[in-house]
């Protein structure tokens, strides 16, 4: 059976092995989304080092998991954003003001919702986490 949404597949399998307390989580399949997701979590240290395996049937992903994560899951639907409108979907899908981020796709790739203000750029919205 074909999987609908690798990347929420991915987010509920993340935050499932962080809370019970596993070092170690491994991810299948794995996407250049993801990737760029778990680029972005590693450098807000959420997630320690990780380690991409190609196996020629999509791959998978090793992940150091360090406890950081209180939860993360994706957007449904995929909501457009313009680049004044972030304070009210932070409202809504983050706990408390500069707590946590989204993850916003733009012309110029994933960014967080900070990184795509300064930038000065919209786009849609795939993910939280905090």
């Amino acid at each position: 059976m074909a999987m609908n949404d690798t990347l929420a597949a991915m987010l509920s399998h993340l935050r499932h092995c962080d809370a019970l307390g596993r070092r170690e989580c491994i991810v299948k399949p794995v996407s250049k989304l993801s990737l760029e997701i778990f680029k972005i979590l590693q450098d807000k240290r959420y997630i320690g080092s990780f380690e991409v395996i190609e196996d020629g049937k999509g791959g998978h992903v090793i992940i150091q998991l360090i406890g950081r994560i209180n939860n993360c899951g994706v957007v449904k639907p995929r909501f457009s954003v313009k680049k004044g409108d972030f304070v009210r979907f932070e409202k809504r899908y983050l706990p408390a003001k500069d707590f946590g981020m989204l993850f916003v796709s733009t012309s110029k790739g994933v960014l967080t919702h900070e990184a795509a203000f300064k930038e000065g750029v919209g786009g849609k919205l795939l993910a939280y986490c905090y």
